[in-house]
């Protein structure tokens, strides 16, 4: 194979000209800003509020996870920026993977392809977890348990998470149907997934007890990130993983109405939203419980139970459930969108690019991630799952960042609908804010994701090369570029 393959940058018209062009179906154009708004709220407003709160607050950040929503937000509005910049110029499905295709070329682009298959699945597979913990806790209540083999994965004392494979499988079906249904789905649920949110809120407020915030930033214990202001910082980038929404807001631009103006509205209507839900949730739940307390499946519901408000306790639960079935069904979405945009390029299979002729919907990749996520929410554990999506949604928006920098650079002419505000000094502040967290995550977080992109190497060196450049109209620039080739 010609070293040329490794840096075939895919010109952004060609992109978009693959993206319109098809000799079958093609992804169907109806989505609204509305829909992008309510499919951000419904992939951010998840396992991240009603399941990961209380493990942060617990073992990282104290009372101060509200700062580490706050820093999480901060770092996000600057990558949503660069975001909408892209997404609006560039509107095609694939997300950060076509962005780093079209900017740096073929081996980068598939690097963070394969880490956005990671980021997605681990997402999915995180928020099931949390979807059976509340599932379970809302039968108990009833008087019925699950028998302990079928009720949590191998080292939580079971041997497969039933319910959390089972909840995967079902929107798996729901999401090989037309996009138009998913999305009429989701946006009910969020509707009532944020006044659920909002209930609590309201009932918790008149319970508060303020002495549970002091002090705010509790002492470090000696280690970093066993609280004190490293554990604010291991705690924002623990949490992050909740603001994958904006990725999947990406992804959905291949099927929006008006992404020049419906992608930009969606990626920052849907973070002031949830950036807000999430500092409120995290005042008034350490406000209610001692953060040491919170270290369980469903801190909501333990709070409710806290203060006496038994009876709303059972609607707690059932928005959670809401809550993560909503950003389970759009983390499953969004990589179905990411894997149909690499076999569109050859790096995978070309059956994951199939779209079905009444869904126009790429079916084929659908079920097989949907499959493949099923079996690893049966069986890994949420806290290495939800560190495994943090440290993956941060390497994603480091390179958003960076692609907007490089185009500036290489295509200062191209139509820009939307255009991020302050020159260069937002996405450099966006890749620093990245960094910084991605620094506070624990280093098997990182021999983890370094495993990971491992595998993806020996993947694209033995198959995914191969492939690169049966598309017509590719140049041989940027970094791994070689001396103007075609590859095989």
């Amino acid at each position: 194979m010609p070293r040329s393959a490794l840096g075939a940058r895919k010109p952004i018209a060609a992109l978009v000209a693959d993206a319109a062009d098809s000799d079958g179906p093609a992804l169907a154009r109806n989505l609204s800003a509305f829909s992008l708004v309510c499919i951000g709220v419904g992939a951010t407003v998840g396992a991240g509020i009603f399941v990961l709160t209380g493990t942060a607050a617990a073992n990282y950040a104290g009372p101060g996870l509200m700062l580490s929503f706050v820093l999480g937000a901060v770092a996000s509005g600057l990558v949503a920026l660069c975001y909408a910049e892209l997404a609006a110029m560039i509107p095609v499905a694939g997300s950060t993977y076509s962005y780093t295709y079209v900017t740096l070329g073929a081996l980068p682009a598939w690097i963070i392809g394969w880490d956005l298959v990671l980021e997605f699945a681990m997402a999915a597979a995180t928020i099931a977890v949390g979807w059976s913990g509340y599932a379970q806790s809302l039968l108990a209540d009833a008087g019925l348990r699950l028998p302990a083999w079928m009720a949590a994965g191998p080292g939580e004392g079971g041997i497969v998470n039933l319910p959390a494979a089972l909840v995967v499988l079902a929107l798996t079906a729901l999401l090989m149907r037309d996009n138009r249904e998913a999305a009429r789905t989701n946006a009910v649920l969020v509707a009532l997934k944020v006044a659920i949110i909002l209930a609590f809120l309201g009932l918790g407020v008149g319970h508060l007890r303020p002495e549970l915030w002091q002090p705010l930033v509790p002492a470090n214990e000696g280690t970093f990130g066993a609280f004190g202001w490293s554990g604010i910082f291991r705690g924002a980038g623990v949490v992050f993983f909740a603001y994958v929404g904006f990725e999947t807001i990406s992804t959905a631009a291949g099927e929006t109405r008006n992404p020049q103006r419906d992608a930009p509205v969606g990626l920052i209507g849907s973070l002031l939203v949830t950036a807000a839900l999430y500092v409120a949730v995290a005042a008034v739940l350490t406000g209610l419980v001692p953060y040491r307390d919170l270290d369980v499946a469903d801190p909501i519901a333990r709070a409710m139970a806290v203060t006496g408000l038994t009876g709303f306790s059972a609607a707690i639960k059932a928005g959670a459930l809401i809550g993560l079935t909503t950003a389970a069904l759009t983390a499953l979405y969004g990589q179905a969108r990411i894997c149909y945009a690499m076999a569109r390029d050859h790096m995978l299979p070309d059956l994951f690019a199939r779209i079905g002729a009444r869904s126009r919907t790429p079916f084929v990749a659908q079920g097989v991630i949907g499959l493949a996520t099923a079996v690893v929410a049966a069986l890994v554990p949420i806290d290495i799952l939800g560190e495994l999506v943090s440290i993956g949604t941060l390497f994603a928006f480091i390179l958003v960042c960076a692609s907007v920098l490089i185009l500036r650079r290489t295509e200062p002419e191209r139509a820009r609908p939307f255009r991020v505000p302050g020159g260069a000094l937002v996405p450099v502040l966006g890749i620093l804010a990245c960094l910084a967290l991605m620094a506070s995550l624990p280093g098997d977080t990182w021999l983890r994701l370094l495993a990971w992109l491992g595998l993806g190497l020996a993947i694209w060196f033995g198959y995914s090369r191969q492939r690169v450049g049966r598309n017509p109209g590719f140049e041989r620039t940027g970094p791994f570029a070689g001396p103007g080739q075609s590859p095989g």
